[in-house]
């Protein structure tokens, strides 16, 4: 696959991670964990399915000694360490089965072979999706997104140009604006700068507006108290004053924003 469809991907298998984790629910809370989310997850992981008795569980492949990883797909989601047979005796047993004591220790009590549930599951399924992705690139790769934006941007194709946007934010770590950044029918992202939890600074800010598809860079960081700061990029915004790099321009200048990573040197 090419940079641009892992870098999809990869941006798909995080938000159907988000929207596994915000479906969860404690025990006691009603929330049904959303399992088709999970499947679509699970089928871009390398974990293979396995249907015994009842139960549907993900393995992954190359696993066929006596104990490997396994995901019994429900809404506590477990992940176990050891082999079918022992899963499906645990989880869906016959009465025959748990007629010995034995067994009905281990039905009543899976802590011996249980490794997570819930959101430490789903962060092993993501990690294992992420793992299965090449993402390599050189400078061949981001032209071709950069000149797909800039033509998307002539074009006034808005979700051409937002999905280009979103691929260079993947490899920007850029996010979404805070609501005290956001401008009604913008598209705007940019770098957060964090202190402890708290995020305190934003920027560089990407600012895309979707009606008149104009597209405009602001090369610097804005104090999320600062006023004047914030002033200054909705005056950007409605064009009352001067943005660092505007139009198709900003798919070049990001594409060598990338190029100037650190990690880039690496690849």
């Amino acid at each position: 696959m090419t940079l641009r469809e892992n870098l999809l991907k990869k941006i798909k298998i995080k938000q159907l991670t988000k929207q596994v984790l915000v479906s969860m629910g404690s025990v006691d809370s009603g929330k049904r964990t959303d399992i088709d989310a999970v499947r679509e997850l699970l089928a871009m992981s390398p974990y293979k399915r396995h249907t015994i008795r009842d139960l549907q569980l993900y393995i992954p492949p190359g696993d066929d000694g006596d104990s490997y990883p396994i995901i019994v797909l429900g809404n506590d989601l477990p992940l176990y360490q050891s082999n079918v047979d022992d899963i499906a005796m645990r989880r869906s047993p016959t009465i025959k089965e748990m007629i010995s004591i034995r067994n009905a220790i281990k039905i009543l009590n899976d802590a011996d072979v249980l490794i997570s549930k819930g959101p430490d599951t789903v962060a092993t399924i993501q990690e294992a999706c992420l793992a299965e992705l090449d993402l390599r690139f050189d400078q061949t790769d981001l032209a071709a997104i950069a000149d797909d934006g800039a033509a998307s941007l002539k074009n006034a194709y808005q979700a051409g140009v937002i999905e280009c946007l979103a691929l260079f934010a993947e490899l920007l770590g850029f996010e979404p604006a805070p609501k005290k950044l956001s401008q009604e029918h913008f598209y705007i992202i940019g770098r957060p700068q964090r202190i402890s939890d708290r995020m305190v600074r934003f920027g560089p800010v990407v600012l895309y507006a979707k009606i008149h598809n104009q597209l405009k860079f602001i090369d610097e960081t804005i104090l999320l108290k600062d006023s004047k700061k914030i002033e200054h990029l909705q005056k950007v915004a409605n064009g009352d004053a001067p943005a660092s790099v505007e139009g198709p321009q900003v798919f070049m200048h990001l594409s060598q924003s990338v190029l100037n990573l650190p990690e880039a040197a690496d690849q």
